[in-house]
C-alpha cells in the first residue's frame, strides 16, 4: 500500500508538471517569436511579427519580444522605434518604473529624435500614474491627500516637455493634465496647512498658504491660501498682516463663506470636514477641545476646473496605428 500510494503520488506530480508546462505553453500564444523561433528571422520580419502583439494589446509578449529585438538588431532601423514601444507597453502594463526608466535612457540616448517628446510624455504619465492608488478606478478618493512627490515629478517632466517642444502633438493633453497637477499640488498644501492649524504650528500654516498664493495663482486653492494667511497672522497676533491677507481676499474673492456682507473675517468659521476624534463624536462634543480651523472650500471655486480633473489617463492610449505611422514616428497618419 505504501508503494502504490508513492507511485500514484508521483504520477500526480508528473501530471501537474507536464499541464503546468502545457499551461506556460498555451499562454504564451503563437503569435510572437521566442528566442529560438527568430533565429534566421530578417529584422523587418521581428518587429512585424510584435507589431501584432502591439495591435492584439499582448503587452507582455511585446515587452519580452522588443527586449530581444533590441538585443538581436541593437543598430537596425527599428532599434530606435522599439525603444519608444517598449516605453508605451511597459507603461500599459502598469510598469510604472521600468516605464520611466526606458523613457530616461531614451531621452539620454536620443536627445535630437523626432519622437523624443513622445518619450517625455509617456514617462510623464508613468509618474503621475504613480500617484494613483488601487481603489482609485472604483471609489472616489482625494489626489491631494498623498504624498505629493510623484506628482511633482510629473509636473516637472510634462512642464520641460511642453517648455522643449509647445507645438507637440501631445502638447494639448500634457497642458490638460499640468493644470490638474497644479490644481492638486496647491490643494496638498492647504492640507498640509490644515493640519499645522491642529499642532498649533501657526507660522508653518502661514508659509504654506503663502506659497500657495505666491506659486499656484489662478488655482481654486487660493482664496483658502489667503484664508490660511489671514487665520494664522492672526493667532500670531500680527494684526496688520492679517487685515491685509482679508483685505486681499474680500477684494478677490468676496463670497468667501468665512467674510460676511461686510468684508470682516470670522476667525471662529471652519471651512473643511470635521475629522474631529471618535471620542469627540460619540459624546456630541462634551469632551472636545476647540475645533482647529480647517479650510476647504473645493465645493464652491473647483467648478471652473471640473473638465480638467476628470482627465482619463485611457487618453494617453492613441489609436491604433499603422505600419507607416509607426515607422515614420507619428509624422504619417493614415489619413495624411
Amino acid at each position: 500500500m505504501k508503494t502504490s500510494s508513492k507511485s500514484a503520488a508521483l504520477l500526480l506530480a508528473a501530471l501537474l508538471a507536464t499541464t503546468a508546462l502545457s499551461g506556460c505553453s498555451w499562454l504564451g500564444g503563437d503569435d510572437a517569436p521566442a528566442q529560438e523561433q527568430s533565429e534566421g528571422m530578417t529584422e523587418q520580419e521581428f518587429f512585424e511579427r510584435i507589431e501584432a502583439s502591439l495591435d492584439s494589446k499582448n503587452w507582455r509578449m511585446a515587452i519580452d519580444n522588443l527586449r530581444l529585438l533590441e538585443s538581436q538588431f541593437p543598430f537596425g532601423k527599428y532599434a530606435e522605434q522599439a525603444q519608444l514601444e517598449l516605453i508605451f507597453a511597459l507603461y500599459r502594463t502598469g510598469d510604472y518604473e521600468e516605464s520611466i526608466a526606458a523613457a530616461e535612457r531614451f531621452i539620454r540616448l536620443h536627445p535630437q529624435h523626432a519622437s523624443v517628446d513622445y518619450a517625455f510624455y509617456i514617462k510623464g504619465l508613468s509618474e503621475l500614474s504613480q500617484t494613483q492608488g488601487f481603489f482609485d478606478s472604483f471609489l472616489p478618493t482625494d489626489p491631494s491627500l498623498r504624498d505629493p512627490g510623484t506628482a511633482r515629478d510629473a509636473f516637472a517632466t510634462l512642464t520641460e516637455m511642453l517648455n522643449r517642444f509647445p507645438n507637440s502633438r501631445y502638447a494639448a493633453d500634457a497642458r490638460k493634465r499640468l493644470l490638474n497637477l497644479r490644481n492638486v499640488l496647491a490643494r496638498a498644501e492647504i492640507n498640509v496647512a490644515n493640519y499645522y492649524f491642529k499642532r498649533g504650528a501657526y507660522l508653518a500654516a502661514v508659509n504654506r498658504g503663502r506659497f500657495v498664493v505666491e506659486n499656484f495663482q489662478t488655482t481654486p486653492a487660493v482664496p483658502d491660501g489667503l484664508a490660511v494667511m489671514a487665520q494664522g497672522y492672526y493667532r500670531l497676533q500680527m494684526m496688520e498682516l492679517a487685515d491685509h491677507a482679508v483685505r486681499t481676499l474680500a477684494a478677490n474673492y468676496p463670497d468667501y463663506p468665512a467674510l460676511n456682507s461686510r468684508g470682516e473675517f470670522d476667525y471662529s468659521m471652519a471651512l473643511a470636514k470635521d475629522d474631529r476624534a471618535l471620542l469627540d463624536r460619540i459624546t456630541f462634543g462634551l469632551f472636545s477641545g476647540e475645533r482647529p480651523t480647517a479650510y476647504d472650500t473645493r465645493a464652491r471655486y473647483n467648478v471652473t476646473y471640473r473638465d480638467a480633473e476628470k482627465i482619463d489617463p485611457e487618453d494617453a492610449e492613441q489609436t491604433p496605428r499603422s505600419l507607416l505611422n509607426r515607422l515614420s514616428f507619428g509624422l504619417l497618419d493614415n489619413d495624411n
